[in-house]
């Protein structure tokens, strides 16, 4: 379905030279430097494929699909696309404040190239999966920005084109939202369709691509299964990564904020001790706070949740100012590959104070637990659980 050899895209640094530059110094004001963001790349991918691009920031992965949407034009080599493709590059692109939410669902299913018997025909599964019924007929400068950005995101979700180009469209919205966004998305993979997606979330990729791509400084790094191609860009001795931006992203009003976050050891594999520790500050004196720790798989099935809640038998009575508390796994139950780390805090008969989803990747390197021989990988399970067997033969 896509077909890409030798692509590349050069851009020139700084803006175009002024009247008065020109003037003083012809030959100094045309000059420039130029960069490379994508250089040399070529890949295949086949019909119903779906393959995550991952890499840094300025690695060149929204210009690879600027130049396979047609919204910019390669330097050197050519991409060949076999079908109708749509490209979610900038979610809610078109969206007019004045306009009522029903008005823009019509404007901006236009721009994406829908049809208005189309975007008729899906109206009410549009405005369904968007959570926005009640409010559809208000102009969406009094929407949310969350608001917004389902309705957006709804539209986009309905194209049925035979090419998927999606960038971090599961970068908006909360945590439920997200996770029915992906799940839109696989159904799109399961339709048939073929998808290139875009993201920083490694949990994302996991769940939904078979294959990834990684591109580093523009170039082709590395191509093949997913967790492989996951772990090269987390790096061999990096197991654990911590999402500074989830951090980041916290209320700044927040009766308590999560400071920081720390995993210890930075290797971890099946059986390994495991220390969390959680940087925190309340703004306020906390009595009786929660703390909350979760593990998800690829598919997003939480496997582990741990908590200082009564049921742990642990119990924090108050907490005021800075301070850390730390989590101790003795023997880390999760066969080899790739999860997700969550934590929220929170009090008796009040709702969560702080919810960081995904704020940490864990890729749990596969150990022989049982003195086998074995390793044990994520295709022997998710729990390994310390066991016996014995043989009594009929006489």
């Amino acid at each position: 379905m896509i077909r890409v050899e030798g692509l590349g895209k050069r851009y020139r640094i700084g803006g175009e030279p002024t009247l008065r530059a020109l003037l003083r110094s012809p030959r100094a004001a045309l000059q420039h430097e130029t960069i490379w963001a994508l250089r040399d790349v070529s890949f295949i991918v086949q019909p119903g494929e779906i393959v995550g691009v991952i890499g840094r920031n300025g690695a060149g992965k929204s210009t690879l699909l600027r130049l396979l949407g047609r919204i910019t034009a390669p330097t050197e080599g050519r991409a060949v696309l076999h079908g109708r493709a749509a490209a979610l590059l900038e979610v809610g692109t078109g969206f007019h404040p004045d306009l009522t939410g029903r008005e823009n669902v019509y404007l901006n299913g236009a721009i994406l190239g829908m049809s208005r018997r189309e975007i008729e025909r899906k109206f009410e599964a549009i405005v369904a999966f968007a959570g926005v019924a009640r409010f559809i007929d208000t102009p969406v400068k009094r929407y949310s920005s969350g608001m917004q950005v389902r309705l957006a995101f709804a539209v986009a979700a309905h194209l049925e084109p035979e090419i998927l180009l999606i960038d971090e469209v599961l970068a908006v919205g909360d945590a439920a939202f997200q996770q029915k966004s992906l799940g839109r998305m696989g159904e799109a993979a399961r339709a048939g369709r073929t998808i290139l997606f875009v993201s920083h979330d490694m949990s994302a990729i996991a769940q939904l691509c078979s294959r990834a791509i990684l591109l580093e400084g523009g170039h082709l790094a590395a191509d093949g299964p997913a967790d492989s191609v996951i772990g090269a860009y987390l790096g061999q001795t990096e197991s654990v990564h911590i999402d500074e931006g989830v951090v980041a992203a916290q209320p700044q009003d927040a009766p308590i904020r999560i400071e920081a976050v720390a995993i210890t050891p930075e290797a971890v594999g099946t059986g390994d001790p495991l220390t969390v520790r959680i940087h925190y500050r309340a703004a306020e004196p906390l009595a009786a706070p929660g703390f909350v720790v979760t593990l998800h798989d690829t598919l997003g099935v939480e496997v582990v949740r741990l908590s200082t809640l009564p049921i742990s038998g642990f119990h924090i009575e108050r907490i005021e100012g800075a301070g850390h508390i730390d989590l101790h796994i003795d023997s880390l139950p999760l066969t080899g590959g790739l999860y997700t780390l969550s934590l929220a805090v929170t009090r008796p008969r009040v709702d969560t104070l702080v919810a960081l989803d995904r704020v940490a990747t864990l890729r749990i390197a596969a150990r022989d637990l049982y003195g086998s021989g074995v390793l044990l990988t994520r295709s022997r399970g998710v729990v390994p659980v310390a066991h016996r067997w014995s043989l009594h033969p009929s006489d």
